[in-house]
């Protein structure tokens, strides 16, 4: 299974870093990569958290990074392999459609219309890839 992560740059809340983490622990044995696009905030933490579980679990899971082309808010986090960088929008659509299923952290518990996370969860449902939203009190929207 390859999972892709979009979220919000102010970062996940308790609840959502603990829905998360369950959310991959629930796959930890099928999983094989995971996509990010390596800015600050709630990607940085996601990438945080799957080195953590790779490390526990000692499994062969691949972390991509698929970092803007805009680097003033990139996390520069190192991955198993790191895309080129693109402009926010292109990176987001290369990280939808190298994935089987998305995971989103909201910043609100409501879509919002100039936002890169509701952008790249549109993109998903269009493209009919799966994707569960975790807004910030840890509820599914």
């Amino acid at each position: 299974m390859r999972i892709g992560f979009t979220g919000t740059q102010v970062g996940m809340t308790a609840e959502q870093k603990r829905i998360f983490t369950g959310i991959v622990q629930a796959f930890i044995g099928k999983l094989v990569e995971f996509h990010h696009g390596d800015c600050i905030g709630a990607d940085e933490q996601a990438h945080n958290i799957l080195f953590w579980l790779r490390d526990k679990h000692e499994c062969n899971l691949e972390i991509h990074v698929h970092p803007p082309e805009n680097s003033s808010k990139r996390a520069w986090k190192l991955g198993d392999m790191t895309h080129k960088a693109k402009p926010y929008l292109d990176r987001n659509k290369d990280i939808v459609d190298s994935c089987d299923f998305m995971v989103a952290i909201s910043r609100t518990g409501t879509e919002e219309l100039r936002s890169g996370t509701w952008s790249t969860i549109r993109y998903a449902r269009k493209m009919s890839v799966p994707c569960l939203v975790i807004s910030p009190n840890g509820n599914f929207l």
